[in-house]
């Protein structure tokens, strides 16, 4: 897989440079479409579902694109952004805040879902039904500083002692074996993935502690987003725009039939679980946009609220400006 990803990075450079590609509904070069890299921030997964239904629809052609997906290598999306070795990535708010703090030239374009998605998960035996409940229990940690800042945060604004909270690295991301081979007693999943892979596909009971339903004490944020660079908004206008517009095509159609997108999504990449992809796809059709708002529509005050929280832990240096992370010009 790092062999095959880290090939097809380099072949999309080529393609940069070259000035052309091929696309997928033509299948021969076509110098009338603009060529486009879209960097994937994992493998494929339900997350790219619009990608992936605008490319097979063709609504890619029809904006004048020819869009080449591109699994992570050694080098993320954002950091390729950056350099200027792609035009788009799909990314996190906890990457592109401090690149952007950095220097990085990155900005986030559109909110792929409407809000973070993130739960804490653990087994009904672990008694943990409210974030003070994971005083005196294990948490397994990816061990970023994000991550335990958000804990402590939780246990200690619902009256519990975050020092009581164990933190214990994780051995793999196999949650069902850390779960129930007690390695842990909680972790943090994402509920469109994780969690219906355990509950609904494995069939193993589990509890969640949705971050939605906590932002009073911690704040929202966007993951995953569509990022770009200021550099490419403004060497190729339009572009992203276009880019952005047919992405969003494809969420509206993920959205209105999900089995549909799911089906796409599973003909690009068949090795994909059938059951957890569709049920995935469910599952997203009522996260992907925000009510009354076009998909990719970011609120200010999330921004805003993240940074704060992100300079409050000391995660970044204080003096970056919410607006600069991000815009709305490209969605509407």
């Amino acid at each position: 897989m790092r062999a095959r990803t880290t090939a097809a990075i380099a072949a999309a450079l080529m393609i940069l440079s070259a000035g052309c590609t091929t696309t997928p509904e033509s299948g021969a070069a076509d110098a009338d479409l603009t060529p486009v890299t879209v960097v994937l921030d994992w493998t494929p997964n339900t997350n790219h579902l619009g990608l992936y239904v605008a490319q097979e629809r063709g609504y890619f052609t029809q904006a004048g694109l020819d869009v080449t997906i591109v699994e992570p290598g050694e080098a993320s999306g954002l950091s390729l952004v950056a350099a200027g070795k792609a035009d788009v990535a799909y990314s996190v708010a906890e990457s592109l805040v401090p690149a952007r703090a950095k220097g990085a030239d990155v900005v986030s374009v559109a909110a792929v879902l409407r809000r973070n998605t993130s739960s804490l998960i653990s087994l009904p035996s672990a008694g943990i039904e409210r974030p003070r409940d994971l005083a005196g229990r294990t948490y397994g940690s990816y061990g970023s500083a994000l991550e335990e800042a958000l804990v402590r945060r939780l246990v200690a604004c619902d009256g519990g002692d975050p020092d009581a909270v164990e933190m214990a690295p994780l051995v793999s991301d196999d949650f069902r074996v850390g779960l129930t081979q007690e390695q842990f007693d909680a972790a943090w999943v994402f509920e469109g993935w994780d969690t219906i892979r355990l509950r609904d596909v494995d069939g193993l009971d589990v509890t969640t502690i949705p971050f939605a339903e906590h932002t009073d004490c911690i704040p929202d944020w966007y993951t995953p987003l569509l990022a770009t660079s200021e550099k490419v908004l403004a060497e190729r206008p339009g572009v992203v725009d276009r880019l952005v517009a047919a992405i969003g095509r494809g969420y509206d159609d993920a959205v209105a039939d999900p089995q549909a997108a799911a089906d796409t999504l599973l003909e690009a990449v068949p090795e994909l679980d059938r059951e957890l992809v569709s049920r995935s796809a469910a599952y997203l059709a009522g996260e992907i946009a925000a009510p009354g708002k076009p998909w990719g529509w970011q609120d200010p005050e999330v921004w805003r609220g993240f940074l704060a929280f992100l300079e409050e832990e000391g995660l970044v240096e204080p003096g970056l400006k919410a607006e600069e992370l991000w815009t709305d010009d490209l969605v509407g």
